[in-house]
This record gives C-alpha cells, structure tokens and sequence, in this order.
C-alpha cells in the first residue's frame, strides 16, 4: 500500500518527532527533581545516552515510548498498515538496541529503570510512577520496569 503523503511531507512529518526532552520526560524530570534527585541529561559518557543518569545512585533511567519501543500489552503499541514490513524491521531492531544497551548497562554495575510513556499521561501517574521509582533508587534492585498497568495494578493493592 502506497503512502498517502508525499515524500518530503512524511520527512518533515518523521523528522518532528523527538527523541529527548519529551513531554513524559519532561514530566518525570521535573517530579524526581522536586523531591531532590539529582541528575545528568542524556549523557554521552554513558553507553546508551540514557534519558537521566543519577550517578549517586548508580542508576539510570530511560523514558520510553510505548509505539517506538514496542510495550508489550499496552494500547498504544500500535502497528501502521502502511509497509508493515519495514515498521516491523525497525521496530524489532530498536527492541534489539534496547536490549542490547539495558544488558551492557548491568554487566558495568549501572541500575536500569525503563519507564513506559503510558505510566506518565495524567499528574497522578506522574506521582504514583515517581514514588515507584524514588523507592527503588533509595533501596531497589538491579533493574524495574514501570508502565500504566503497573500503576493500576499498585493502586489496587493499596485500596484493598
């Protein structure tokens, strides 16, 4: 199936979409800055230019897109009908890097979080996202994976 755009419209339409500074970043920056984390903005000195780096907590966090990054399970991982070949050779090989950096990352003694779009559209999964992730900078694992389903699912166990 044909594109419905030209060419040079669809290279102005791709080239809009950002790849930091993101309005789910900018969202869980300033909430993790407020409670008074402290970090560095897609550092080059780490492998994989992570989101944030808090090297204080030997951690680092990235903020990724549900349809770029492909989350599993998640509404807003969608696939276009147009040349589904080529969305699908791309998106298997940013689901590759992503792997490939998260485990680099870990064998170098870096904590990984991967926080999904979906956990970060309203104000009070900004909050609930942000709690999840100060805790375990303060006293968490290896690694943590938060995404909207995570949110409702904490919040039902807190209402029971």
């Amino acid at each position: 199936m044909a594109d419905i755009v030209d060419k040079q419209t669809r290279s102005r339409m791709m080239s809009a979409i950002r790849g930091k500074d993101t309005k789910p970043e900018l969202a869980l920056r300033r909430a993790l800055h407020s409670r008074g984390f402290r970090f560095r903005l897609h550092s080059g000195k780490v492998h994989g230019r992570p989101d944030l780096v808090l090297p204080k907590h030997r951690a680092v966090i990235f903020v990724h897109g549900c349809f770029w990054h492909r989350h599993v399970g998640c509404r807003y991982t969608t696939t276009p009908s147009t040349r589904p070949d080529f969305w699908q050779a791309k998106f298997d090989a940013n689901v590759a890097r992503d792997s490939a950096v998260r485990t680099k990352l870990i064998e170098d003694g870096w904590r990984v979080a991967t926080v999904w779009e979906c956990a970060l559209r309203k104000p009070d999964q900004v909050s609930d996202t942000t709690n999840r992730l100060a805790a375990w900078l303060l006293v968490g694992t290896v690694s943590i994976e938060i995404g909207e389903s995570d949110i409702l699912q904490s919040r039902l166990v807190a209402t029971d």
